[in-house]
């Protein structure tokens, strides 16, 4: 059976390491935990004490909010432009979203901008390093030490990322991770929290694997006595707690992507060396800025569109030439988050949103925003959102991102000169 599964791997497939193997080893023995040395290596690799393996990325932000006590009036900032899994998650805990903006030219949140809408209720900062960049953790843990709130980092986009010597995610009180099938190791699902602190890891496992007492920092229920445990007097459950557990399946794949993460970040790496080389000399491309001593790990290859001012030519004309020309797509920014329909439509949603963001939701625009400060308004997020392109960054056969990216260079050539491209 081995040996057929050798022939099966594709060498440009997502799976190139000991995925196969460790799926045998999982589904021909019940004696090995994938599950607990997954956690074990992944703590090691990201030079954490304590690792919690989830289902999903956005169970872990869910734990994490939980290990914090944040509830019912509390307030979480967080991104104004991001995935709405982190405001999905401060709702999940009865808690309000409030949005911070972001740096035009990071796309990142603005440090001055958290600091601008902290409240006497602030009860957590969610940070999340957006398309493999790190956040300015170095200000944001400023203002999370002056004003003595913890700090959730989001690093589901960005694994190994560094800002000096430091990785991102090792400044906050908590690191979500996922494993979703887009992310730098993938699991198809899957996701991990990771702390150096003992109270608040016991607090995760425990509201992630459905309160049960004897879960501890470091060990999870497969540890649990079976003496102990069989015992008709024994009572289980001393806290509130979801099933948000890793599978073995999962964590035997992910465990298999761990090993080489070294390699699969360095290949996107690569990959946006080639791209951002080919547009260098594009005047309406501007990628993200990457601060000094900074390691991007491009999850995605983030530029601002400028073609529609510069060669009159719209975004979605762009896109379609490009499809055409290149032979592949890309995808634009995510929305900003209040603009989502179930945070712009429902009352019930919009009620826990925060007076000054409520601006967002004028159907009129900013402008009749009279009763808002200035200040509170995330107009970078609004401005950045519509002109955002995300590269890809995954390739995984770098001979085919080098000719997509020379037939790029050519293009955005072509488009400065006015030379008809659409045949």
């Amino acid at each position: 059976m081995i040996r057929e599964l050798k022939f099966l791997k594709n060498p440009y497939g997502k799976f190139i390491g000991n995925e196969y193997k460790y799926l045998l080893e999982c589904l021909n023995s019940e004696k090995k935990n994938f599950v607990a040395l997954l956690e074990e290596k992944f703590s090691k690799k990201v030079k954490s004490k304590y690792a919690i393996a989830f289902n999903s990325g956005t169970s872990t932000l869910h734990a994490c909010l939980a290990a914090l006590d944040v509830g019912y009036e509390d307030e979480v900032i967080s991104p104004a432009q991001t995935v709405i899994m982190c405001t999905f998650a401060i709702l999940a805990r009865n808690a309000k979203p409030v949005y911070a903006d972001i740096d035009p030219n990071t796309l990142n949140v603005d440090p001055k901008d958290i600091e601008r809408k902290i409240t006497k209720k602030t009860k957590a900062i969610i940070v999340v390093h957006m398309h493999g960049l790190p956040a300015n953790m170095i200000d944001i843990m400023r203002i999370s030490k002056k004003y003595k709130i913890p700090v959730i980092e989001d690093s589901a986009q960005c694994v190994l990322g560094k800002i000096d010597k430091k990785l991102s995610g090792s400044f906050g009180q908590l690191t979500s991770y996922s494993f979703e099938t887009k992310k730098h190791l993938s699991g198809f699902e899957g996701g991990m929290v990771t702390t150096n602190n003992k109270f608040l890891a016991e607090k995760v496992r425990k509201f992630g694997g459905l309160g049960y007492k004897t879960l501890k920092a470091s060990r999870s229920l497969t540890a649990l006595l079976p003496s102990i445990f069989q015992s008709p007097y024994f009572k289980r459950h001393d806290s509130l707690g979801l099933n948000y557990r890793m599978n073995e399946i999962t964590a035997a794949v992910v465990l298999g992507q761990l090993e080489k993460v070294d390699q699969l970040v360095n290949r996107r790496i690569t990959v946006a060396k080639l791209f951002l080389s080919a547009i260098k000399n594009c005047k309406w491309l501007v990628p993200q800025y990457v601060p000094k001593k900074y390691k991007h790990t491009y999850w995605t290859i983030a530029l601002k569109y400028y073609g529609k001012e510069k060669i009159g030519l719209k975004w979605e004309d762009f896109y379609k030439i490009y499809k055409n020309k290149i032979k592949d797509g890309f995808y634009g920014g995510l929305s900003v988050v209040p603009e989502e329909p179930i945070l712009k439509n429902f009352q019930n949603i919009r009620k826990l949103i925060p007076n000054y963001n409520k601006c967002n939701y004028c159907k009129s625009g900013l402008k009749k925003c009279v009763d808002t400060k200035k200040e509170f308004v995330c107009r970078n997020a609004y401005a950045v959102q519509p002109i955002m392109i995300q590269l890809k960054a995954n390739y995984r056969n770098i001979k085919e991102a080098k000719l997509k990216s020379k037939k790029l260079k050519i293009l955005l050539s072509d488009l400065d000169k006015n030379i008809n491209v659409l045949n």
